[in-house]
């Protein structure tokens, strides 16, 4: 009996931890992080790992980031703490070989089910709806959807590229990196001081250290954030411009296309 009591217990606190994670994903998001740095920081402060990234200072100096990163390390101890005594009770309360293989298998699907749902769009809408009015209702965070605003959709993001040395973009001017023939606009400029570059000019050039926030093509942007200051990087360069010219040729047949439709029907 307390082995079954174990798994559910288990999976329930497994379950609260993955969605207390993605509603601090959601709410840190509406602070200005982008997904990606959202997700990461609280995974971090939720399991107590402790990583020191250009984001964590960022939270620091972030009243509303610093409430929801408090909250999920209060929460983690009693969370963890909870999911080691399932564990013990699921695996070290006795019974036959088979009642223990009932067990793990009962506990491996559960896992398996949860991130899976983890992953659902729906379950991401509904847990986004909740945290925007719940965030409206009783904070003073700026809940518009920026990115419907943006009328983003489909392959097209606004993400933030932290820059390293040796990237192929490092010590480039934004003219040099001709990134618009790539499908890419640079928005703006975190340098590691904190400073802000709105709007960068051609001439603005680009260090290590510094967190670029960019449009494009989310796939474009990913090649862009391996690619390295070599010979392989300029070959890359070239790989995209032509694949972003393949892109635009299709876009604007599209576009045609649904001129003509458009002066037909009128």
């Amino acid at each position: 009996m307390l082995g079954i009591v174990g798994v559910v217990a288990f999976l329930t606190v497994l379950a609260l931890s993955l969605v207390i994670t993605k509603l601090a994903t959601v709410a840190l998001t509406f602070t200005g992080l982008s997904e990606e740095a959202a997700r990461f920081q609280a995974r971090s402060a939720f399991t107590g790992t402790g990583f020191t990234t250009g984001e964590s200072q960022k939270v620091v100096d972030h009243p509303a980031r610093r409430r929801i990163i408090l909250l999920l390390m209060t929460l983690r101890s009693a969370g963890l703490m909870t999911i080691i005594i399932s564990l013990i009770l699921t695996l070290g309360s006795g019974g036959e070989e088979s009642t223990l293989k009932g067990r793990l298998f009962w506990l491996i699907g559960g896992v398996v089910v949860l991130g899976l749902l983890t992953k659902s769009k729906l379950l991401n809408s509904v847990l986004y709806r909740i945290m925007q009015w719940a965030l409206a209702k009783w904070t003073e965070l700026d809940t518009r959807d920026y990115a419907g605003l943006l009328k983003l959709s489909g392959d097209y993001a606004v993400t933030e590229l932290q820059i390293k040395k040796g990237d192929w973009v490092e010590r480039k001017k934004l003219r040099e990196c001709n990134l618009p023939e790539e499908g890419i606009t640079v928005l703006g400029i975190t340098r590691s001081d904190g400073s802000y570059v709105g709007v960068p000019a051609p001439d603005t050039e680009i260090y290590a250290g510094d967190t670029l926030v960019i449009y494009g093509r989310s796939k474009a942007v990913e090649e862009l954030d391996k690619r390295r200051a070599d010979a392989s990087g300029e070959r890359a360069h070239h790989a995209a411009k032509k694949e972003q010219k393949r892109h635009k040729d299709e876009q604007d047949r599209r576009e045609k296309e649904f001129q003509v439709k458009r002066q037909t029907e009128n």
